[in-house]
């Protein structure tokens, strides 16, 4: 009998966060209510943030960071080339421009020095992505920043609980943005979650979720419907306690990785960082080859991403990037996530060792 596949994620909602949901809808309070207010708090508390404002998804919390903060038509906003789409997608959605900067090929994520060669007089903001669970070289970026009055922007759709240095991913800028996907270290189903150090950003932020007012009827800006429901806090909230033992078993299959297959181009931890490993990459030159390989053997395994975002067709800018073209060619993350067994990472290992040509 085949045995089935191991999964490259998987989505586990189990009985406490079924209750937490099921108490939300028995109550009839479904949306902004109590238990967004309560997830804010214990979220702000966890990532040693100053404010939060929870919102609809994560693309909508780099959108409404972006507006709190003035951002729109006429700025520049430097984003790296290497991520998901959403990044550069809402700095377009306010008008503005993302301009796009190579990453460290080390860690994936953006290179200081080619942010620092794409700032321009219309330069408003800088948006680092803690790729893959790694906080990006924050010191670099927040001097850039400083110097050249710039808003700092964390996308930390990836990187739940990851710290640099003893401080943790959502603390480190003006602002960050969270994702709650449904494959994400932290879940609420579908959500997004901003924090701030300001409270007068933050402020704006609440009215741009919800119409632009604070007070009902009392619009003062013209605002979004991004509201979070209380359906996906109550579960936001039961994951946020769980996520200690969550990223404890990813560091756990992360290590195991590495001891099995210590001969490959494995992840790289900056010094000081405290990796949460949303994804588990690899670099291989024969990527294609072996994804191939490694499926026939029910090994699943994805690409994260085969193509730089300013080539794709929703912005096709011509930009010399060449450590973000290389990892798009190379780059293969391994199944990673918290209820792989110990016997699905012994057959990853030995699947990826016998299906790498040496």
């Amino acid at each position: 009998m085949s045995r089935p596949p191991v999964d490259a994620v998987r989505v586990v909602l189990g009985p406490e966060e079924q209750a937490a949901a099921a108490a939300v809808l028995a109550s009839g309070r479904l949306t902004q209510g109590a238990e967004v207010a309560a997830f804010e708090q214990e979220v702000a508390d966890a990532f040693g943030a100053q404010h939060a404002v929870a919102v609809n998804s994560g693309t909508s919390a780099l959108h409404v960071a972006l507006l709190a903060a003035g951002i729109g038509p006429g700025d520049e906003v430097v984003v790296p080339a290497f991520t998901f789409a959403a990044t550069a997608n809402a700095v377009a959605l306010t008008g503005a421009t993302p301009v796009f900067a190579d990453i460290d090929p080390d860690t994936f994520c953006v290179d200081p020095s080619s942010v620092a060669a794409a700032i321009g007089p219309r330069t408003a903001g800088i948006v680092p992505v803690h790729l893959f669970g790694q906080v990006a070289a924050m010191d670099g970026l927040q001097a850039l920043a400083t110097r050249h009055g710039l808003f700092l922007l964390e996308d930390a759709a990836q990187a739940h609980a990851a710290h640099s240095r003893g401080r943790c991913a959502g603390s480190l800028g003006d602002a960050a943005a969270f994702s709650f996907y449904a494959t994400k270290n932290l879940t609420t189903g579908e959500g997004g979650l901003i924090t701030f150090a300001d409270a007068d950003l933050a402020r704006r932020a609440r009215m741009l979720r919800n119409q632009g007012m604070e007070t009902r009827y009392a619009n003062e800006l013209v605002g979004l419907n991004n509201r979070m429901t209380d359906v996906a806090a109550a579960i936001g909230r039961v994951q946020l306690r769980r996520l200690p033992e969550l990223n404890a078993r990813r560091r756990a299959v992360a290590d195991a990785y590495r001891a099995g297959l210590a001969e490959l181009r494995l992840p790289f931890v900056a010094e000081g960082n405290e990796h949460v490993y949303h994804q588990f990459t690899l670099r291989l030159a024969d990527r294609d080859e072996v994804q191939r390989r490694l499926l026939a053997r029910g090994i699943q395994t994805n690409v994260f991403y085969p193509t730089p975002v300013p080539r794709l067709p929703a912005y096709d800018v011509q930009v010399d990037l060449p450590a973000t073209e290389l990892a798009c060619a190379e780059v293969l993350s391994l199944p990673m996530h918290p209820y792989l067994s110990d016997d699905d990472v012994a057959r990853v290992i030995a699947a990826v060792r016998e299906e790498v040509p040496r």
